[in-house]
């Protein structure tokens, strides 16, 4: 058995200790991690995919935290990805893994938790998420959570990978929201406002709540009506309404062309990243000369062009082929 299987037969059988090594490699851009990814690849999919992301300072680590605690009563596994602001030194996570949720999965077989660095990616997630995500799929959670850094225009790229993303807001942000409506809201399929025993959470609540936030799915179904909730996740208020609304939104979107869509660009997006880093490995670092930086522009287009004349050859020699094929038979 050489090392690829071993490892992936390992992660597979639910090593944490063999998950954590190759989200390690993932996360350094070690080229024999995508074997392994690969080897993975046939036990993926399986796992239900829930995003939270929200403004600093919304809680939503806590609210993880009290996530895990109801999924492990309701008997699932589960799997987080918390992704940490970078630090400008090393690039490493600042926070390292959540001491909240390390302490609520203590000595839990059943909960495996990993901080990955943004590193400046866009969004604040970190390019290896989407990889990460499919190890601990691979290792038989039933749920995997990813937590993001924080709110904003990039954090759109969350709804790539999650099937359900849940919006944590806190009392206040009712007006706020107004403004973000083509924003941010486009993507919550879940809106929870924390800290729901605070002063102005009723109030924000109903706000939310009256504005009537739909979503539309790809195929022009009848659209999902976003449920506005309160929860109060220090108390553990409002967290098992908040597992019965991601379920049903879970349930909704496998009714419809909705999921099949969500695969498709989690898919294609995959499928962009790991061509982008395969093209830096191997052409871009060596197009990269004297010439190229006195002129960046110019050399970067000859070389885009390059790279399009060649793709084309071969597609060409391919439907050649296939042609060939054809007429022999």
């Amino acid at each position: 058995m050489d090392a690829t299987t071993d490892q992936a037969e390992q992660v597979v059988a639910g090593s944490a200790l063999h998950a954590g090594r190759l989200i390690t490699r993932i996360e350094n851009g070690h080229a024999d991690a995508r074997a392994v990814l690969r080897s993975l690849a046939p036990h993926c999919g399986r796992a239900q995919l829930i995003g939270i992301t929200g403004p600093p300072g919304a809680g939503k680590s806590t609210l993880v935290s009290a996530l895990i605690r109801e999924l492990r009563d309701r008997g699932r596994t589960v799997g987080v990805i918390a992704v940490d602001p970078s630090s400008p030194f090393s690039g490493g996570a600042l926070l390292g893994d959540r001491d909240r949720m390390v302490e609520t999965s203590s000595g839990d077989s059943g909960v495996f938790i990993r901080s990955l660095a943004s590193r400046g990616a866009s969004g604040g997630l970190a390019a290896a998420v989407n990889d990460a995500v499919d190890v601990l799929d691979a290792m038989g959670k039933d749920v995997v959570i990813v937590e993001t850094v924080g709110v904003g225009q990039g954090e759109f790229e969350i709804a790539t990978i999650a099937h359900t993303v849940a919006l944590v807001l806190v009392p206040g942000y009712g007006d706020a929201l107004q403004a973000m409506k083509a924003g941010i809201t486009e993507i919550a399929d879940v809106v929870v406002v924390n800290k729901g025993d605070t002063p102005g959470a009723e109030q924000t609540f109903r706000e939310l709540a009256s504005q009537g936030f739909e979503r539309t799915g790809p195929d022009g179904s009848r659209p999902w009506r976003v449920p506005v909730l309160k929860a109060s996740a220090l108390r553990r208020e409002g967290v098992a309404e908040l597992v019965d609304a991601v379920d049903e939104h879970h349930r909704f979107t496998g009714q419809t062309q909705w999921r099949t869509a969500h695969e498709h660009a989690r898919r294609r997006a995959r499928f962009t990243a790991f061509a982008s880093d395969r093209l830096r490995e191997e052409l871009l670092e060596a197009a990269v000369d004297d010439r190229s930086l006195a002129d960046p522009y110019g050399a970067a287009e000859e070389f885009v062009e390059e790279l399009i004349d060649a793709h084309r050859r071969l597609a060409a020699q391919r439907a050649a082929g296939a042609a060939a094929e054809t007429e022999k038979k």
